[in-house]
């Protein structure tokens, strides 16, 4: 292990692995009140203006997704995914590197992506949603600390990862992680959140960047 390189590496999904944020999509299937109500808690939630406790359960509400919508999230992770981030994660591992999701969206409709790109279901952390016998939105894992604003730091202690870590994300839940880790990326491919970038230890905007990052 290089003193500058890293052996773990943390993933957000949302704008970050993918280029689009799962439940403001969900949110658009719905009346553009609804939509753009959720798109603006999401925005304010990734900046730090506001707790993410506060309005996780909030836009669920507003959106009620159904088992066939979450169904169709996850083509649209798939499609969205940022370039070179496949190969990438390959390189990672043949490396003999650990890559890890930690996610705030829906685990259902991140499990496509995981698979495509080579991580394992045991290695995706994100919060799961219940459904009814119809399919209709029944609620959602209420115990989940990545519902939480500070959530993800509490789930990047649990993981028990081969120091040095990085974590890789777009929001100011992802940047609750530097405690636990050993630097900070703020990925800025799709979104660039200039509150989270003054933070962070190195600013990313490209997967090929991560690689040479992280095996320096």
């Amino acid at each position: 292990m290089t003193s500058t390189g890293f052996e773990s590496v943390i993933l957000d999904v949302d704008s970050t692995l993918c280029g689009i944020e799962g439940i403001d999509w969900l949110a658009s299937q719905r009346a553009p009140e609804v939509s753009a109500a959720v798109a603006a808690l999401t925005d304010r939630a990734m900046r730090g203006e506001i707790s993410l406790d506060t309005v996780y359960g909030e836009r669920l509400a507003l959106v009620q997704p159904t088992r066939h919508e979450v169904n169709a999230l996850s083509k649209e992770y798939l499609a969205s995914i940022a370039p070179q981030a496949a190969s990438a994660v390959r390189l990672l591992h043949q490396t003999g590197r650990r890559v890890v999701l930690v996610s705030g969206g829906i685990r259902e409709a991140i499990l496509l992506v995981a698979a495509v790109i080579g991580i394992p279901e045991h290695e995706v952390n994100a919060v799961s949603v219940q459904f009814g016998a119809g399919g209709e939105f029944a609620g959602f894992d209420l115990s989940s600390p990545l519902a939480t604003s500070s959530g993800k730091r509490a789930v990047a202690e649990s993981l028990q990862l081969t120091r040095r870590v990085l974590a890789v994300g777009d929001g100011a839940t992802d940047f609750a992680m530097r405690p636990a880790v050993d630097a900070f990326a703020a990925f800025t491919g799709f979104v660039r959140r200039d509150s989270v970038v003054r933070e962070a230890d190195f600013v990313l905007d490209s997967f090929d960047q991560l690689v040479e990052l992280v095996l320096a």
